[in-house]
């Protein structure tokens, strides 16, 4: 069975919290980068939103920084339309 998930709805207080306690990183310079977005989008984040970031959030810390600074770009499965919407809007200043 199939449900279909709403992914432009805004997720809850409580998913928000769980959301920025997974973003807790170990380098500094992403964890300014996530406090930012945060303090920017929290009160609009979608479940789109919330699928990306969790996304970015399994990549180890140089990774995803090489991915903040825009040294790479996302590639094959990580190319995907809610990582790369995610990753502008973490990249803006």
């Amino acid at each position: 069975m199939h449900i279909e998930v709403d992914d432009s709805a805004t997720i809850d207080t409580t998913e928000l919290s769980r959301l920025r306690w997974r973003c807790r990183r170990g380098l500094l310079e992403n964890d300014l980068f996530v406090a930012r977005f945060f303090e920017r989008y929290d009160c609009a984040l979608t479940v789109r939103h919330a699928t990306g970031l969790q996304i970015l959030m399994d990549l180890a810390d140089n990774d995803l920084l090489d991915l903040l600074l825009a040294r790479r770009e996302p590639e094959d499965e990580l190319a995907s339309p809610e990582v790369i919407e995610v990753l502008a809007m973490l990249r803006t200043k």
